[in-house]
């Protein structure tokens, strides 16, 4: 906005100058000549009354010369006899605009020689015709100066025009950057940050109404939340009875079943539970760094890990690695992946966990040296629970973020699941 008003005014401000610099600068030429012709026509006149009067003196000549120097252009007169005085004028009496004189006409031309003032005497003997010339350098003396001085005029006034416009420009585009600045932080997870209400009137409806906007949209996650967590609270009392039937049931390998599954439910609703109580400024962190995130939850996960006897591999970045997913989703995504492994693998399985940099993305692989998949077409997915939840929820958390999950082919040795994560 700064650079459109800027803009605008420095082409209203160069329209407003240039259509008086252009009119001030012809007056300025135009007064030169007038100025110019003046002085020419003062020393014509002057030389004429001369003539006029001693036109039988034979100094007349000598007093001509002196009288003429007093104007920087030259001065000729043409007598009755065809004498010429004063500046030499080669064929002066040939001359047509002489010849119009020696009619008895006074009169003045300007073109692009100059300009002449032409002034009869009439006396006894005949016409006597005083010519005076001024050259275009004398008509137009100080004209190119004046007019270098109103264009630098011109350019200082555009600029002092620019300067004000631009402080304009920015006491109008300040109080909107502020509100861009705080949608972005709206948009990277900051519900608190709210826009000053000021600036011109158009500005602080914006600002209120993205302030109210942030008030709606915090009431809305708070009431999702409380309803999420309201309804994995009441799975729990049937989950709690069914678990009570299914000790009474006397096949022990259909109750094993039974529990199993129960226990799948169970992760899930304790996994609804524990989302729907997290802080909502942690679920919309912009980012994190994934390095020292994965670390942190292996960290965890390797006393489990020497207890089952599991080797387990780590290769993590020696450098920092920020993806655009926050540090809690991360957790479980890094989560889910390790406990399906412990889950649905025996114990001393191998697995290895590696994460790296690969064309802008941050690349996370968990891999363990089990039976793998299960072939497609049958219906239990043993790695992730009866309805593959677990890798349901990686996948939604990576692919709000704009990334990817890659898991190896069912039925392939061994199970391989890729994460592929936008770097911030």
């Amino acid at each position: 906005m700064r650079s459109q008003i800027s803009r605008i005014v420095a082409w209203t401000s160069s329209a407003i100058v240039v259509s008086f610099l252009i009119p001030l600068c012809l007056l300025v030429r135009v007064l030169a000549e007038n100025r110019g012709m003046a002085a020419a026509d003062e020393e014509a006149r002057t030389i004429a009354i001369l003539v006029s009067t001693l036109s039988d003196d034979p100094n007349l000549a000598a007093l001509i010369t002196p009288a003429d120097a007093r104007f920087a252009g030259p001065t000729s007169v043409l007598m009755p006899n065809g004498a010429v005085l004063g500046a030499s004028a080669p064929n002066l009496a040939n001359d047509p605009e002489v010849k119009r004189a020696t009619g008895g006409e006074a009169f003045t031309v300007v073109d692009d020689q100059g300009g002449r003032v032409l002034v009869p005497v009439i006396m006894e003997k005949g016409t006597a015709v005083v010519r005076t010339t001024a050259p275009p350098d004398l008509l137009y003396e100080g004209v190119f100066p004046a007019w270098l001085s109103i264009i630098a005029l011109g350019l200082t006034l555009i600029i002092i025009s620019l300067i004000v416009a631009r402080q304009a420009g920015t006491r109008i585009s300040r109080p909107l950057r502020e509100v861009a600045a705080t949608a972005h932080e709206l948009r990277a997870g900051d519900l608190s940050a709210r826009a000053n209400v000021r600036g011109p009137a158009e500005t602080i409806e914006l600002a209120a109404a993205l302030n109210g906007l942030a008030d709606r949209i915090g009431e809305l996650l708070v009431n999702e939340r409380a309803a999420v967590g309201d309804l994995a609270h009441r799975l729990r009392t049937p989950v709690t009875a069914l678990r009570l039937d299914t000790e009474s049931v006397d096949d022990p390998e259909v109750a094993a079943r039974l529990q199993a599954k129960l226990e799948e439910l169970q992760r899930a609703i304790d996994a609804i539970v524990k989302d729907a109580r997290r802080p909502l400024r942690e679920d919309l962190a912009p980012g994190c760094d994934a390095t020292t995130t994965v670390r942190d939850r292996l960290a965890f996960w390797e006393p489990l890990a020497e207890d089952q006897g599991r080797q387990l591999d780590i290769s993590l970045p020696t450098v920092a690695l920020p993806v655009r997913m926050g540090a809690l989703d991360l957790c479980d995504v890094v989560d889910i992946l390790i406990d399906n492994v412990f889950a649905h693998t025996d114990e001393q399985v191998p697995m290895a966990v590696t994460l790296s940099s690969e064309a802008a993305m941050a690349v996370l692989r968990v891999a363990d040296g089990g039976p793998g998949f299960p072939p497609l077409g049958q219906v239990q997915d043993e790695r992730v629970g009866s309805t593959g939840l677990g890798l349901d929820i990686v996948q939604r958390a990576v692919l709000a973020q704009g990334g990817s999950v890659v898991r190896s082919a069912p039925g392939s040795k061994g199970a391989v699941v890729t994460v592929r994560l936008p770097v911030s």
